[in-house]
């Protein structure tokens, strides 16, 4: 991340410490991210975890998004209220493999159980010299590794709420037969790509863990999302890999703007094979607005813009 993203992000989050100590010195009670009740209150940094977390909970659990639909993840500035939230819960749960960096500099002042949901997964590394050792943190785009964040969710979960244990796991084994469902269909659905179609080519490197799972070459502008976004030597190579491997169509992820990768097209001819979604849900009436519909939408746009055939509604 560059340096100045560091620093502002840092003067965000003593911004909002500061407002917070402000209102409670003035009396002002903090606003509570517990619902009514006495259901316990999980925090997820993003709302993608929101939902994997609210499948393990059910009816036993409020969880909740610091971060709201169609939020950029990787440069989301956190607001008093966030720090407020987080004071509040009764756990919090984030991905990891610095994903979340603004959220790890309050977190601890929070005094609130957290948890890394990636713990345990086979990490991949973001390709590039420039990134040597920096772990890819896109790891739920893998229905697999999505199996291990669900198994951490559980014990977290019965540690906070024992008595409901046995329907974490109960919920746990019916989420995962279907990520394990939608896991064969994914791979059976890129599998009536010719061989020489499967290359995906997107704004961000995203798509590692999904790649990897089922038979993709990847190919991407920028590694992780950053304020420096689509050089022109990231432009001009992407275009040489698109003419020189004939790759039909590209793609761009939702929460970034697709004009870079619209070059891409004019330069070579190749389509533009619509919106992918990865670090956020839709709205409910929108195209994901769930995890599994996540996957679902992303391998049916990969296969028709490749294929140049219609998307399925």
């Amino acid at each position: 991340m560059a340096g100045n993203r560091s620093t502002r992000t840092r003067t965000a989050v003593a911004g909002a410490l500061v407002a917070l100590l402000a209102l409670a010195g003035c009396g002002g009670a903090a606003p509570s991210a517990r619902g009514d009740g006495d259901v316990p209150t999980v925090l997820t940094t993003f709302t993608v975890l929101q939902d994997i977390a609210q499948n393990v909970a059910g009816e036993h659990l409020e969880i909740e998004s610091i971060t709201k639909i169609g939020a950029e993840i990787h440069g989301y500035e956190p607001t008093p209220r966030d720090v407020a939230k987080a004071s509040e819960a009764d756990l919090i749960l984030d991905n990891g493999l610095h994903l979340e960096a603004w959220f790890a500099q309050f977190v601890d002042s929070a005094e609130v159980p957290h948890v890394v949901v990636s713990e345990g997964i086979e990490v991949l590394d973001i390709t590039g010299d420039a990134y040597a050792g920096t772990p890819n943190p896109h790891a739920w785009m893998s229905p697999e590794n999505v199996e291990i964040y669900v198994d951490n969710m559980v014990t977290a979960f019965s540690e906070l709420d024992p008595e409901n244990a046995a329907a974490y796991e109960d919920n746990a084994a019916e989420y995962k037969g279907e990520l394990r469902t939608i896991q064969k269909d994914l791979s059976a659905e890129i599998e009536t790509l010719p061989e020489s179609e499967r290359a995906l080519v997107t704004c961000e490197g995203a798509f590692s863990y999904l790649a990897r799972d089922v038979g993709l070459e990847e190919h991407y502008l920028w590694p992780v999302n950053a304020e420096q976004q689509a050089t022109p030597q990231q432009i001009a190579g992407i275009i040489e890999t698109v003419r020189a491997q004939g790759i039909p169509a590209v793609f761009c992820e939702s929460t970034v703007s697709d004009k870079p990768m619209q070059q891409v097209v004019e330069a070579t001819g190749a389509r533009f094979g619509g919106t992918l979604y990865v670090d956020s849900l839709s709205e409910a009436d929108g195209p994901v607005p769930t995890y599994l519909e996540l996957l679902r939408h992303d391998a049916d746009v990969i296969v028709s813009g490749l294929t140049g055939q219609e998307a399925a509604a």
